[in-house]
């Protein structure tokens, strides 16, 4: 409910997010609360990380996270955004890039990063999605979003003929009825 009050209260006053590698005018949270300016955010690494500009979202990415140990997984999300070992890596050549992660309401028995999904499904088409990997940096476009029975794993394992992002998450957040699924293309 925070993330939401939260996304709802910036909107109303026009605020946003904005990509920047210049954050060295950092905003405190109170400024951050009664300002209007744009609110700049640096990507947390850029060996592996996922910007989302529009819902704040700045994560690091786990790499090669088995998606059928429970155990694995659930120690990696802890960590950030989980990056399916069986996905191809962020490039230009056709392929799914594959991350996962929280959207829950227990924070305090799954970690910091327990809701940095909460909002993926304020995503629209044509928004922007920036994956950091090996110092490059691969803008995607929205161009797809569905909710899935939970254990479907098209999504996953689909071809795909060019190089495509896919996040997932469950739905609604804090259960595992489902699973929303956002799809994005390279541009």
């Amino acid at each position: 409910m925070r993330d939401e009050i939260w996304y709802k209260f910036m909107r109303a006053k026009g605020q946003k997010f904005v990509l920047s590698e210049n954050t060295a005018q950092k905003q405190s949270p109170f400024a951050a609360l009664i300002s209007t300016r744009p609110i700049s955010i640096a990507p947390v690494n850029r060996d592996f990380s996922v910007v989302i500009e529009k819902i704040g979202v700045n994560v690091p990415v786990i790499a090669d996270v088995p998606v059928t140990d429970e155990a694995a997984y659930a120690q990696a999300l802890k960590n950030g955004v989980a990056h399916a070992s069986t996905s191809q890596y962020p490039s230009k050549l056709p392929g799914n890039v594959y991350l996962f992660a929280h959207a829950s309401l227990n924070f305090w028995q799954l970690g910091k990063y327990s809701s940095v999904f909460n909002l993926l499904r304020k995503l629209d088409l044509g928004d922007r999605i920036h994956v950091f990997y090996k110092g490059d940096e691969f803008v995607y476009e929205v161009v797809n979003k569905e909710v899935m029975s939970g254990w479907n794993t098209y999504p996953l394992t689909r071809a795909v003929i060019e190089p495509t992002l896919t996040l997932q998450t469950c739905d609604p957040p804090g259960t595992t009825l489902n699973r929303l699924v956002v799809t994005a293309k390279l541009i």
